[in-house]
């Protein structure tokens, strides 16, 4: 069904805090509680909307920790059970293969410093690799996940 200009109203606001209440979106979108209801319920069934999330903030279980963990390989070609070991670790979020000096890029996402340095140490005595570099974020400025 086509979208008009009160669903994607209502679209935009729940984008914006799906926690908004349905008395304030009809304020918003000129309509009463139950016709907001209706109308969310109707691109709930078609699709529309297909679920609701939590942004975790910054407070709560403390701050986590972001580190990038550049990784030379003994052997850049053949260094696959480092990328596989690498894997298992459920704090790397992402591994890119690098040109220049380093192979590997890990970016991890870790609870506290301590895991990162857990983290570092265990992959820094894997057979394969010959040396890494460490460097923890201090900051995100710009974060298009």
């Amino acid at each position: 069904m086509q979208r008009d200009d009160i669903d994607r109203q209502i679209l935009a606001e729940l984008t914006t805090n799906a926690r908004i209440s349905l008395v304030t979106l009809g304020e918003r979108v000129r309509l009463s509680r139950n016709a907001v209801r209706l109308r969310i319920e109707r691109m709930e069934r078609e699709g529309v909307i297909q679920g609701y999330t939590v942004v975790r903030g910054r407070s709560g279980e403390g701050e986590r920790v972001a580190a990038m963990l550049f990784v030379y390989r003994v052997d850049r070609m053949r260094g696959a059970e480092v990328l596989a070991e690498l894997a298992k670790i459920p704090e790397v979020k992402t591994c890119d293969i690098l040109t220049g000096d380093f192979d590997l890029l890990a970016r991890v996402d870790a609870r506290s410093i301590d895991r990162v340095q857990e983290i570092w140490e265990f992959v820094s005595r894997l057979p394969g690799v010959q040396n890494t570099v460490t460097s923890i974020s201090l900051s995100t400025t710009i974060d298009r996940a």
